[in-house]
């Protein structure tokens, strides 16, 4: 019995959906931004070859699928060479170019990329770099990516430039997913629903509105509502904190200018010296 055209093609694309998907495993994770030019025209050719045994009835379903086989073979192997060989690698996969040195547009570089000095400033800008001047190193990669690396002086200032300790910063645990308590997060962060109950009373929100909620490596709840013209009150525990630091700073200077025994002031000026120090290197920590 012969089958009906519509059906043959239903069946056809069914099978070769399972084979390209197969195929696709077999060469291996990569986003389209990572390919090679070798992997792109591959992957190009393949799908075109697809579509065509999926719809071509009167072509032969087996010799697609010997040819679909052979345009896969081929990257696949030419990744194993290019593992194997840094010249390969360098001739499959192309090498990263110098476009900007000192400050400088290297424009025999960019010639040689294709490149345009309106398109490297188009990237530039994707890189929050606005100035050339600006940039110590930019390198563009095999792939089209730009990296940049900024002037020292024009790179943003890190607590390590001021030499301020900073704690780890841990990743947000989620404890709250559409209206529902994730007990493994509170868990996680070593809280109980008692704390969560307290914590969104404090915002004044209910938890069935709270679409999704973190808990911060401060210890501190945030949540995105799904009623988003409900405005959240920022946190208060922070400041309050700082705030309560100050206060007790002012105070023990206070008590050294007050007390006639010596060993007193010489204790109060002392604590009121460190604790001077503790504020100075948590404010930054403590202000948002």
């Amino acid at each position: 019995m012969d089958i009906p055209q519509w059906l043959n093609i239903i069946i056809r694309s069914v099978l070769l959906v399972m084979v390209l998907f197969l195929l696709t495993k077999w060469l291996g994770k990569k986003q389209l931004s990572q390919l090679s030019f070798f992997e792109y025209i591959a992957g190009i050719t393949i799908g075109s070859i697809a579509a065509e045994i999926s719809t071509g009835l009167e072509t032969n379903f087996f010799h697609g699928l010997y040819s679909m086989l052979v345009w896969t073979a081929i990257p696949f192997f030419a990744g194993l060479l290019a593992i194997k060989s840094k010249k390969a690698r360098d001739f499959i996969e192309g090498r990263e170019t110098v476009v900007i040195k000192d400050g400088k547009i290297q424009e025999e570089n960019l010639t040689k990329q294709k490149y345009t000095v309106d398109e490297l400033l188009h990237l530039l800008r994707k890189k929050n770099a606005f100035q050339v001047s600006d940039v110590e190193f930019a390198v563009l990669e095999a792939n089209g990516d730009l990296n940049v690396l900024l002037k020292k002086e024009k790179q943003p200032v890190t607590p390590q430039d001021l030499d301020l300790e900073t704690a780890p910063v841990k990743v947000p645990e989620t404890v709250i997913l559409e209206g529902k308590v994730v007990d493994s997060g509170l868990a996680a962060c070593g809280l109980t629903r008692e704390w969560l109950d307290v914590e969104l009373q404090k915002l004044g929100i209910v938890l069935d509105n709270v679409y999704i909620g973190q808990v911060d490596s401060y210890g501190q709840l945030t949540a995105d509502l799904y009623d988003d013209k409900i405005k959240l009150p920022k946190p208060q525990e922070k400041p309050m904190l700082l705030s309560a630091l100050k206060k007790c700073h002012a105070d023990l200077e206070s008590f050294a200018l007050a007390t006639e025994n010596e060993a007193a002031k010489q204790m109060y000026k002392e604590n009121s010296e460190k604790l001077a120090e503790i504020i100075k290197n948590s404010e930054y920590l403590l202000v948002n």
